[in-house]
């Protein structure tokens, strides 16, 4: 069986990574190729003195040459495996009882999951897929027949519109996959709450079902404080605050698109309008105009999009962490919350907390963090890829 496979030799020393089970092998490791791969087909990975090291896909595009789809020498890339690896992450799912609280989960999260480049999140009856790697291209219509069989979803709709792709030397892709296409906004449900999904033309897959816990946590943090929901996207923490009792919620987004839905799942919840305003237009620029009206709130959310995709950008990102958080500390009255997120990978969650320790520091207050706050367990972690990490949230307190 080996033999019909292209063969990765790493250099000397470069096998490290791969034998602490790090799925990634950069171009940069890679001392020779036999054969000639097509982008996304499985390669075998041996070290310099020929041991073997995994079975990969191939990306001959990206920096990131081949991601790992199984250690197991004996073990077949191949319909079974992907039946065995889809089967195993949506079994994970369902031991977590996600479903008692939510139709809305992920089912898969790529290399955390054994899938390097795949995301599959669930809306009720529909699937959305992401394909981000080329090994996740290279199979997609055998893992769309593999999702249908396990989930027996009524449609499958692929949202790989993003810009990840390129890198990979595909094209951004949106359509149809499997089944039939919602005929509009779907509606789920989340911790005895509903929201209107735009699987089709929403942000990412449509919901950001990774704040779902710290969604539910603000909530039970927001009784009778007036909040200041930053980048609110379609209202997700606003109406999280507003059915945790808030006297008051200003909710801001640069998105008029994104506004009109968030309105909609305020009447969907049947929450008070009186106790929702929102304004629509850049963030830094109305936090500024806020700051220079001398308006003060009780708790302030942020919760940005990606500054940073990759530590090559850490640096300007944190400038702009930086800039919001002291905003943000500035507009907060004494015993007031700020709960603060970065889902920028290239931003470690040491690097956010020294961010938004000098934005206190230079707001002149005095803070303490009282909770740190992660992605939902549908996005898991796994132990040997540290870049799943992505996520991180802190809730800080401006002392009295």
């Amino acid at each position: 069986m080996s033999s019909n496979f292209p063969v990765l030799r790493l250099k000397a020393g470069r096998e490290k990574s791969l034998l602490r089970k790090h799925p990634w092998v950069f171009s940069g490791a890679i001392g020779e190729v036999t054969g000639t791969p097509v982008n996304g087909a499985t390669v075998r990975v041996i070290s310099a003195n020929g041991e073997f090291l995994g079975w990969a896909s191939w990306s001959e595009y990206s920096q990131i040459s081949a991601r790992v789809w199984s250690w197991d020498e004996a073990q077949l890339v191949g319909e079974e495996f992907f039946r065995m690896k889809l089967s195993s992450a949506i079994a994970a799912r369902d031991r977590l009882g996600l479903k008692n609280n939510s139709n809305a989960m992920r089912l898969v999260h790529g290399e955390s999951d054994g899938l390097p480049g795949l995301v599959v999140d669930l809306y009720g009856e529909f699937l959305v897929v992401q394909s981000l790697s080329a090994g996740v291209e290279y199979w997609k219509e055998l893992l769309s027949d593999l999702l249908l069989e396990l989930t027996r979803a009524v449609g499958i709709y692929e949202r790989s519109d993003v810009e990840v792709r390129l890198l990979e030397g595909l094209e951004e892709h949106a359509g149809l996959l499997r089944g039939r296409a919602p005929d509009g906004p779907l509606e789920i449900n989340e911790n005895q709450l509903q929201f209107w999904v735009d699987i089709q033309n929403g942000h990412k897959t449509g919901f950001y079902l990774d704040q779902r816990n710290n969604r539910a946590r603000v909530r039970s943090l927001a009784a009778k404080r007036e909040v200041l929901d930053c980048f609110c996207f379609t209202g997700g923490f606003s109406i999280n605050t507003l059915a945790g009792g808030a006297a008051s919620v200003l909710a801001i987004d640069s998105s008029a698109d994104a506004l009109q839905v968030a309105n909609k799942n305020l009447a969907l919840n049947g929450l008070a309008q009186e106790r929702y305003a929102q304004i629509q237009g850049d963030v830094f620029q109305l936090l500024r105009s806020l700051r220079d009206q001398r308006r003060s709130f009780d708790m302030v959310i942020l919760d940005p999009p990606k500054f940073a995709p990759t530590a090559a950008q850490a640096p300007q990102a944190a400038r702009g962490y930086k800039d919001i958080n002291l905003l943000a500390f500035k507009l907060l009255r004494p015993g007031g919350l700020l709960v603060t997120f970065s889902c920028s990978g290239g931003v470690d969650a040491a690097l956010f907390q020294k961010i938004v320790a000098g934005a206190a520091l230079d707001a002149g207050g005095e803070v303490a963090i009282i909770e740190q706050l992660h992605q939902a367990p549908d996005h898991p972690i796994g132990l040997n890829f540290p870049e799943g990490a992505y996520l991180k949230g802190l809730v800080c307190q401006v002392m009295p």
